[in-house]
């Protein structure tokens, strides 16, 4: 019977500490994942985030099927947190209106729509610039927004597989295989975050503000990192190694005789104390196969075995206290259950439990990036479909109740109730 996980509640930052976004309002056209991605690290420091979705459903993540709580799914709540959330139906000429106005007091625009639909509202950089020339305006797309392929929809496996990131990963003797986390979305939403912090300098600098883009094909290809530079050099295709970069046989997986590590011996000073101090095997130094790198490549698999071998005869206790009283970089390989679980994820308060309006709590993930003197906001979880239309309207707008009840009745937001 599987149990959930006890999680704390969150301490609170304390009073009077900055953000490090304060002031800064971010109108959010985006869904799924790399967007939601990029305007949630900009929630959490503290800008205004208003996350705009289609009265109907909502942010397509809000359907996915990972795991539900209040009605709502992990991957949407682990996407939109500290969010204000809004419904509007682009269909309806009040709610651009409505979307018009959002954009013109905003600082940041970002939006992940296939190409041509922000252009069939009006609310494209060209259309919207004019009125507010300081608006950062970000576009995410697959493949970006000029050139042959620039309506051709696309999603993370699909550009993790076409820019030969994906023919990377794997074990020789199989197919390439795809990340398990979409990590080109995740990607690509870190580079379109740090794309609009460099405007925001930019703009304080030349005074005006600038669009900017990213694609998901783009991130996929520069992923590739040195295996891609390498083929540009050498012209060799690079294929897949598995758990062992270039088939380095001290790098990778091993198994103990109760169970499996994952331990990082890349050089050669690594590798002697690793077969001298951890193994016992000084003759692994000596011997001209396994003396230097390329000779210990030349025989990865006599020397893996060897290494296999030695690992088996005692347990995974023995092996990690040896290797770390000799500085071997080595690792448990953990499921996601054993890693939440881990002193190294909870000594760090990686994990909590914050309010939710309909769940009551929901778990929490927090922020990888730790600022001394700005740190993130307190969590508030992710919005449910128009939550706060009503107060977005009349806090940000000024909207009065007579002018948001005839907004309601044009069918601005929807079916009823998506007003907050």
């Amino acid at each position: 019977m599987m149990t959930k996980p006890e999680l704390p509640g969150r301490a609170p930052r304390g009073e009077g500490i900055p953000t490090a976004l304060d002031g800064l309002l971010v109108v959010d056209f985006t869904r799924v994942v790399a967007g939601p991605a990029c305007t949630q690290t900009l929630a959490d420091f503290g800008a205004e985030v208003i996350k705009i979705e289609n009265p109907d459903g909502g942010d397509d993540t809000r359907a996915y099927e990972h795991a539900e709580i209040g009605g709502e799914s992990a991957a949407y709540l682990s996407l939109n947190r500290n969010k204000r959330g809004i419904a509007l139906d682009f269909n309806n000429p009040a709610a651009l209106e409505v979307a018009r106005a959002l954009i013109a007091k905003a600082d940041v625009v970002v939006e992940n729509f296939s190409g041509g639909v922000m252009k069939k509202f009006g609310l494209d950089y060209a259309s919207v610039a004019p009125t507010n020339p300081r608006l950062i305006y970000c576009s995410i797309s697959a493949y970006g927004r000029k050139g042959d392929f620039a309506l051709r929809p696309g999603f993370d496996p699909i550009t993790q597989a076409e820019s030969g990131f994906m023919s990377l990963n794997g074990f020789p003797d199989g197919e390439p295989v795809r990340t398990g986390p979409p990590i080109v979305d995740m990607a690509t939403g870190m580079s379109a975050c740090n794309a609009i912090l460099l405007a925001l300098i930019a703009r304080d600098r030349l005074g005006r503000g600038q669009q900017v883009e990213v694609a998901l094909i783009d991130t996929a290809v520069s992923m590739t990192g040195f295996y891609g530079m390498a083929y540009l050099i050498n012209g060799n295709n690079p294929g897949r190694f598995g758990n062992s970069p270039n088939g380095s046989p001290t790098v990778g997986v091993y198994r103990a005789s109760d169970g499996p590590l994952y331990m990082a011996c890349a050089n050669d000073r690594l590798y002697r104390r690793l077969v001298t101090d951890v193994l016992e095997r000084p003759d692994l130094v000596t011997d001209p196969e396994f003396a230097h790198r390329k000779a210990r490549t030349a025989n990865k698999e006599k020397l893996r075995a060897i290494i296999a071998s030695v690992f088996a005869s005692d347990t995974l206790e023995h092996w990690m206290a040896k290797m770390k009283k000799a500085n071997i970089p080595v690792g448990y390989l953990r499921t996601v259950e054993e890693g939440f679980n881990a002193p190294e994820v909870r000594d760090r308060h990686r994990l909590s439990k914050i309010a939710h309006p309909t769940a009551g709590s929901v778990p929490n993930i927090e922020s990888p990036v730790h600022m001394s003197l700005t740190p993130t906001v307190d969590p508030v979880a992710a919005p449910l479909l128009g939550q706060h239309t009503r107060d977005v309207l009349s806090k940000t707008l000024g909207y009065d109740d007579r002018r948001i009840a005839a907004l309601a009745e044009a069918g601005a937001f929807g079916k009823p109730g998506n007003t907050g």
